[in-house]
């Protein structure tokens, strides 16, 4: 994954030769003209470069060579010319294509899913959906399941990364423009287009290698514990499952029906708890809102902008731009979205554990190594932390999975899984650390509460028909102020 934050720089280069070595790169030539730098006023040398002062373009572009030049002008006017939302999206898909193209560090290209992958995959997802149906009360929540490309995976879970990126991209899209200062915002107008438009593709560029990367590791739609793919398909990656099996000494059937089990887990929990996708998106949404953008080192960015040195830039920037407002209401957006994950990932844990441990020799090695690599962060927590300001690690994840286990033993399958009926019912941060105290506190039994509601109420009707056939009035009413009322 790139360490430029949000793509401050040049556009993407040209991918390497064959032996590993960048292209050469050569001056641009001298331009046509001697008008000048049209650039001097925004901080581009008038000089430097191949052409100096008369070719206004070779600070931007004068280490390209010609074959990069149409390419690089391309770029630039969709940067330029984007006027769409806080980011370029279609900018962000293409860069990560692009990305899963090359392939990953081991050399692995993305290929085509063939029919035989996809036979192994549906029956995983069948059988791991009949061994979940013993340790769960919630149905099946896949209507399919499918077998991904890593492009397929980049394609049909960018809406949901829309949905997370969004509110952040337009924070820092606002602040761009608020760093002029405020005698020159009023006469701006172009230049603070230009630089959201700028900051979009930003945003898409780096998303977009993002993204691309992260297609290269993840195995299913959930990795993250958060839907990112369409709502009842449950989706595996046979090519990235054949990495993360290398080297474990498991079979490749067991790793791919247990992590089907994963994947189905999840599955029923968004399919059948219909508050959760909503929570867990808003968690995250809430969490964003409470960002503080570094308009300090905005300022800096913006005031400094070179194209002749964008090394200067990424440098500047490696530290991001986000500084979480160390507020009550941050506190609590950070804390009820980790609690969240660690409740989700910790009940697939349980329950997949449940379903697999004897019919798996491979179990329990397996749920370490997943625990390890779902807790530790790897490529999800460096994608969120670059794109959002933000880790989304279960950092209770081990806590989470004994509590679930615990409640299991205590009430039942079907006890332990009425607790998602409202998220008010759930363990709360407080109760990771008292597991047991949370399991056996006296529950309010509802439905005798709705027994006792019911017969109140039916008390209340059978008097009320009694006074009347009586000729009697009601209770705290005279017969007079009736028949005044009817009058």
């Amino acid at each position: 994954m790139s360490d430029t934050p949000f793509g401050f720089g040049l556009p993407p280069e040209e991918p390497e030769d064959g032996d590993g070595k960048k292209k050469d790169s050569a001056g641009g030539g001298q331009g046509a003209g001697g008008q000048g730098n049209p650039f001097a006023g925004f901080g581009v040398p008038g000089g430097g470069g191949a052409g100096g002062a008369d070719n206004p373009f070779a600070a931007m572009f004068g280490s390209l060579n010609p074959n990069d030049l149409g390419a690089a002008f391309q770029q630039l006017g969709q940067m330029l010319s984007y006027e769409g939302g806080p980011v370029n999206w279609d900018m962000a898909k293409q860069i990560a294509r692009q990305t899963v193209a090359q392939g990953t560090p081991d050399g692995t290209k993305d290929a085509s899913v063939g029919a035989s992958e996809r036979a192994q995959v549906d029956e995983a997802v069948r059988l791991a959906d009949i061994w979940l149906d013993g340790v769960t009360s919630l149905p099946s929540g896949s209507n399919a399941s499918v077998a991904w490309s890593r492009a397929e995976w980049v394609e049909a879970t960018l809406p949901a990364w829309q949905q997370l990126v969004d509110p952040v991209a337009e924070r820092v899209g606002t602040a761009m423009g608020e760093v002029l200062p405020e005698e020159m915002q009023s006469v701006a107008g172009p230049l603070i287009g230009m630089m959201r438009s700028m900051g979009g593709a930003m945003f898409g560029q780096q998303i977009g290698q993002a993204v691309g990367v992260l297609a290269g590791e993840v195995v299913g739609s959930t990795d993250i514990g958060l839907p990112l793919g369409p709502a009842g398909r449950a989706a595996l990656l046979p090519l990235n499952i054949e990495a993360f099996s290398k080297d474990l000494g498991v079979p490749k059937d067991e790793i791919r029906l247990y992590l089907a089990l994963r994947e189905a887990a999840h599955q029923r929990l968004f399919a059948h708890v219909p508050w959760l996708r909503s929570h867990m998106f808003g968690a995250v949404e809430g969490y964003a809102r409470g960002i503080k953008v570094d308009t300090s080192k905005l300022e800096d960015v913006v005031g400094q902008f070179d194209p002749s040195h964008p090394e200067e830039i990424q440098q500047a920037l490696q530290q991001g731009m986000f500084q979480p407002e160390d507020t009550p209401e941050q506190k609590a957006a950070l804390a009820r979205l980790e609690t969240a994950l660690a409740l989700v990932e910790g009940w697939v844990d349980a329950v997949v554990h449940e379903a697999a441990k004897n019919r798996l020799t491979a179990a329990d090695a397996l749920r370490e190594t997943l625990r390890r690599r779902r807790a530790s962060g790897g490529p999800a927590e460096q994608t969120f932390a670059t794109l959002i300001g933000l880790q989304l690690r279960p950092r209770r994840l081990r806590d989470a999975s004994r509590l679930w286990a615990s409640l299991t033993d205590a009430r039942g399958v079907d006890g332990r899984d009425r607790l998602w009926e409202h998220p008010d019912m759930l363990p709360t941060a407080s109760d990771l650390d008292d597991p047991d105290g949370f399991v056996h506190h006296e529950q309010l039994d509802f439905s005798e509460l709705d027994r006792m509601l019911g017969e109140a109420a039916g008390s209340t009707q059978e008097k009320q028909e009694k006074q009347d056939a009586e000729g009697k009035p009601s209770d705290g009413k005279h017969s007079e102020g009736k028949d005044d009322t009817d009058k």
